[in-house]
């Protein structure tokens, strides 16, 4: 008999397939070692549950792929970051969502610990984001707050991404509570969040949308992009390609500059435009230190 189910974990050479009322341990087909494919969590798959142990027999077509950490079919990132402890990084931030837009994934940006801050401080990220991303802002120990989220991740498979200490342990557990995943504490001495995720797995929450709970999404370089395409990972920047005065610009220091133009007349927010120059230069150096 053949199930197809998503594969939500795997240990030690045994994938966990979930097929909506069971998960079922299994091992995978000799074959797909052979082509030089390993199932990974997030695959759809077929198994053959008619022996003593269930076989994975078919890996389906998948939308993405990614190697650190290793899962696939990502739908959407929800980027996470704290308003307070540890204080925003938007240079941090940034190089989440220009990864997720290389990724070709719909983003909801999340912002916790909205109770430790004042309106203000809200309203300065609002300014920000709020026309470029859906953006929530939550105290993630509100079951109120939390079910905010739940219309972005209804029918989704979604990965949380951001640094440490921020919430998304806590967040996973509030939307999907049987995950019974650990929740660490925010160091004191670097106001960074412990590791808490040791393995990458794939939850199953009631309101019908899946969850990836991974130890990878939380620190990221620059995208390995070239100059030219970074622009294009900035969709209030990309909105101005093709309107400079000369073909091929950066948008750093060249003479009619439609993205500077924008900047100057309020349509880029300065933060987003650092926010670019930083990752050119992260990418010029990485390119410098390959030669």
């Amino acid at each position: 008999m053949v199930v197809k189910g998503t594969i939500v974990k795997g240990i030690a050479g045994f994938y966990y397939v979930d097929d909506g009322k069971q998960v079922y341990e299994c091992k995978a087909r000799g074959v797909f070692k052979n082509d030089n494919k390993k199932p990974s969590v997030g695959d759809e798959v077929d198994i053959d549950i008619s022996g003593d142990t269930p076989v994975i027999i078919k890996i389906y077509e998948r939308c993405n792929l990614f190697a650190r950490p290793p899962v696939s079919n990502i739908e959407q990132f929800v980027v996470v970051s704290a308003l307070f402890a540890p204080k925003p990084n938007l240079f941090v931030i940034d190089r989440f969502l220009t990864s997720a837009e290389l990724s070709d994934v719909d983003i909801v940006m999340c912002f916790t610990k909205k109770d430790l801050v004042d309106q203000k401080t809200i309203d300065e990220i609002k300014n920000i984001y709020s026309d470029i991303y859906p953006a929530v802002f939550i105290d993630a120990t509100k079951k109120s707050d939390i079910e905010l989220l739940i219309p972005y991740m209804k029918g989704k498979k979604s990965a949380l991404a951001g640094p440490s200490g921020v919430g998304k342990s806590t967040i996973l557990n509030a939307l999907c509570g049987d995950s019974e995943m650990e929740t660490g504490n925010v160091s004191e001495k670097t106001k960074r969040g412990r590791h808490t995720t040791r393995h990458v797995e794939l939850f199953r929450c009631d309101f019908g949308g899946m969850i990836f709970d991974t130890p990878g999404f939380t620190s990221l370089d620059a995208p390995e992009v070239s100059e030219e395409e970074v622009q294009f990972l900035f969709p209030d920047i990309a909105e101005y390609v093709g309107q400079c005065r000369f073909k091929g610009c950066r948008h750093i220091a060249e003479p009619g500059c439609a993205v500077r133009g924008a900047l100057e007349e309020g349509g880029i927010h300065i933060k987003r435009y650092e926010s670019y120059c930083d990752q050119i230069k992260q990418i010029q150096e990485r390119e410098k230190n390959r030669y």
